[in-house]
């Protein structure tokens, strides 16, 4: 559909009806008429929007994660600390024997809980990966650079039958 655009000379009552439909019968793009201070404004809201939306968005590296494989290999093997991020009623299901439980409403309030020294990694689980991979940017953001989210979660962990424990035992 090609649009023409009238000159910003043109006086204020033809800039109202700066776009203009060529395509004989197709319905009208515009229901009203916007002024070119209009569209200059709207233009610059979306860009804004944009820009404000790609800044915001961080985007985890692969080595962010780790996979359920590994997580539950080093976290046996005593290499490395498995935060369960999951809620209480969530670990009343199962945990993986070991895993500390720090619910992800109560991080805030418990955050001297994760281990602050880079030799020591951390690794968060929840059911999936989505609370903790959002927990890890957050994290990140206070300096810890050696914490890592498990892909795949808890759901998994339970799909392939690898042993859980109740909380507490």
């Amino acid at each position: 559909m090609k649009k023409n655009l009238q000159a910003p000379t043109d006086p204020p009552q033809t800039q109202a009806m700066a776009f203009q439909q060529t395509t004989p019968g197709a319905p009208s793009v515009l229901s009203a008429p916007v002024s070119r201070a209009r569209r200059l404004a709207m233009t610059a809201g979306i860009l804004a929007a944009a820009t404000l939306a790609a800044a915001c968005r961080e985007v985890l590296a692969e080595s962010d994660s780790v996979g359920l494989e590994q997580a539950r290999a080093e976290h046996e093997a005593g290499r490395a600390v498995l935060i369960d991020i999951r809620e209480p009623d969530e670990h009343a299901t199962g945990v993986a024997a070991g895993a500390r439980l720090l619910p992800m409403r109560q991080l805030p309030r418990r955050l001297a809980e994760i281990p602050t020294d880079p030799a020591q990694p951390v690794l968060l689980i929840c059911n999936t990966q989505n609370r903790s991979a959002a927990t890890l940017r957050a994290l990140r953001e206070r300096g810890y650079g050696h914490v890592r989210f498990v892909h795949g979660g808890m759901a998994e962990w339970a799909r392939r039958g690898w042993p859980m424990v109740k909380p507490g035992g």
